[in-house]
């Protein structure tokens, strides 16, 4: 069972939105788990995100992290590296498996200090393996991946 802050959002008695938070020290706060159901009015989420920011400036944390937008940065240039071409694709029209664009501009208004994160995997026949787990692991699961 996890423990630690959970963030709700009601409506009337029942759970609108929630998310779980993870406390880097008494610096940072950030979330993990987020869920809302599809048919939820536009702003939940930014509603949601805004009382954790202000909850987490009255406890005394400074940063915020809104977490990874993956691929973001990388470049279709005929120079580039064919992975980072790749990723590149996967970006910009990607939606069948992940919403990357999407994702990358709704943490955009919140106005982040982006941070670069690389990778770091073997060559080869194995990297094509590491890209299909890690699609796996942030589109939640096989069924995510499959189901988009």
């Amino acid at each position: 069972m996890p423990t630690g802050p959970v963030a709700i959002v009601r409506r009337d008695a029942d759970i609108a939105a929630f998310a779980n938070l993870w406390r880097g020290g008494r610096e940072e706060l950030s979330v993990d788990l987020m869920r809302y159901p599809p048919d939820s009015p536009n702003g939940l989420m930014d509603y949601l995100f805004i009382q954790i920011m202000l909850w987490g400036r009255d406890q005394g944390y400074e940063w915020f992290n809104l977490g990874m937008a993956p691929l973001a940065g990388l470049q279709n240039r005929n120079l580039a590296p064919l992975w980072n071409r790749f990723g590149a694709m996967v970006f910009g029209g990607g939606g069948a498996f992940y919403n990357f664009r999407g994702l990358h501009q709704y943490k955009d208004k919140f106005n982040p200090r982006w941070e670069a994160r690389y990778l770091a995997a073997p060559g080869g026949l194995a990297l094509p393996r590491v890209l299909t787990d890690l699609t796996t692991l942030i589109a939640g699961g096989v069924k995510g991946v499959i189901g988009k």
